[in-house]
C-alpha cells in the first residue's frame, strides 16, 4: 500500500512538472501548427503577374509551411467584402494586389491590426501591418530588350500593355533602353488595352503593330505572342516563361521570382515580427527576385555578339557596376 502511494504521488509531481513547463513554453503545444495565409485576386490565378504569387505560394504549401487559401476573379465592388472575410477567418497573412481598390485594402488592414498584409501596391507601407511589393523586374527587361535590338530585321517593334501605370511603363521603358543600346535605329509602336486580361484584344493590337512593319513584339498581355506566332514573327515574354507554348515565337522573356518576397514575409509572420515596409527590393535580381529566362529554343538563333553582350551586361548588374534605371512615366512611340 505504502509502495503504491508513493507511485501515485511520484505521478503526480511528474504531471505537475509537465504542466508547469507547458505553461512555461506555451508555444511548444502549437509549434506544429500551420500558419494561415489567404490570397484574393482580381484576375484568374493563369493571369502572368498573379500567377508568380500563387506560384510562390502554393510551393510554400508544398513545403508544408502554410495553409493557403485563395480567390481569383474577385471585382473590385467585391474585394473589400472578401479581404474582411479572411481578416475574420484566422488568417494570419494575407496576400493580393491592391492597385484598383487601395483605399478599401488599406482601410481593411487599419480595422485588423493582428493581421499581417503583403499587398501589390504602387503607394507606400501602412504602418503597423500593411506591406508592399512591386515587381522590380526592370533588369531582366532590359537584358531582353537587348536581345530584341539585336534580333529585330525591320527595326520596329511593337509593345502592347496593360495599363500605363508604373509597374507597367517601368519594364516597358527598360526593355526600350535595352534595344536602343544594341540597336539604335530601332523604334517602337506603344499601345496599352487599358485590361489586366483581354487575351483577344491584346492580340488585335499586336495584328496592328505587325502589319504595319513590327518583327518583334513585346508581350507585357497575354495575346501578343499568338499574334506573332501567327503571323510567323518573334515575341519577348514578361513575367513569365512561355517559350514552352511558343517554342518558335518566343526568344527571351524577363522572369519575375515572388519566392522570395512571400518566403520572407511568411518567416516574419511565424516570428511574430513582420512590419509594414516595402518589399520591392526583393523583386530584383541580387535577391534572386527576377532573372532573364534561359534562351532555349532560341540558343542557336540569338546572334553571338548579342548573346555575349547580354551576358556581360547581366554580369555588371549583378556585380552592381550597372543599375537600369527606374523610369515609372509612361512610354511612347517612336515609329514614324
Amino acid at each position: 500500500m505504502f509502495q503504491a502511494a508513493r507511485f501515485k504521488r511520484r505521478q503526480l509531481v511528474l504531471l505537475a512538472t509537465a504542466t508547469a513547463a507547458a505553461l512555461a513554453l506555451p508555444g511548444l503545444a502549437f509549434a506544429q501548427a500551420k500558419t494561415k495565409v489567404a490570397a484574393l485576386y482580381t484576375v484568374p490565378f493563369e493571369q502572368q503577374w498573379v500567377s508568380r504569387l500563387h506560384k510562390a505560394l502554393k510551393a510554400a504549401e508544398a513545403r508544408g509551411e502554410i495553409e493557403y487559401k485563395a480567390t481569383e476573379n474577385v471585382s473590385n465592388a467585391d474585394y473589400e467584402r472578401v479581404m474582411r472575410e479572411y481578416a475574420t477567418a484566422g488568417n494570419t497573412l494575407i496576400v493580393g494586389e491592391a492597385f484598383a481598390v487601395e483605399a478599401a485594402a488599406r482601410k481593411v488592414a487599419k480595422d485588423f491590426p493582428k493581421v499581417s498584409f503583403l499587398m501589390g501596391s504602387s503607394g507606400k507601407p501602412q504602418a503597423p501591418n500593411f506591406s508592399v511589393f512591386d515587381n522590380y523586374i526592370q533588369e531582366p527587361a532590359y537584358l531582353t530588350g537587348m536581345i530584341a535590338g539585336g534580333v529585330t530585321k525591320s527595326n520596329k517593334i511593337g509593345m502592347v500593355g496593360g495599363f500605363p501605370i508604373p509597374e507597367v511603363n517601368r519594364l516597358m521603358n527598360a526593355f526600350m533602353a535595352g534595344a536602343k543600346e544594341t540597336n539604335p535605329k530601332v523604334e517602337f509602336s506603344v499601345s496599352f488595352i487599358n485590361s489586366w486580361f483581354d487575351p483577344p484584344k491584346a492580340k488585335e493590337a499586336a495584328f496592328a503593330m505587325i502589319d504595319k512593319g513590327a518583327d518583334v513584339m513585346y508581350a507585357e498581355r497575354f495575346g501578343v505572342s499568338d499574334a506573332a506566332k501567327e503571323k510567323g514573327k518573334l515575341a519577348i515574354g514578361n513575367v513569365i516563361n512561355t517559350q514552352d507554348k511558343y517554342p518558335d515565337t518566343v526568344v527571351a522573356s524577363a522572369l519575375w521570382n515572388m519566392e522570395p518576397s512571400i518566403d520572407r514575409a511568411i518567416k516574419l509572420v511565424k516570428e511574430g515580427k513582420f512590419t509594414a515596409e516595402d518589399y520591392g527590393p526583393y523583386s530584383m535580381m541580387k535577391h534572386k527576385g527576377s532573372e532573364l529566362a534561359p534562351l532555349g529554343t532560341f540558343e542557336k538563333k540569338v546572334p553571338a555578339a548579342i548573346v555575349a553582350k547580354v551576358k556581360a551586361k547581366e554580369k555588371d548588374i549583378l556585380d552592381g557596376k550597372y543599375t537600369v534605371k527606374v523610369d515609372d512615366s509612361q512610354p511612347k512611340s517612336t515609329a514614324k
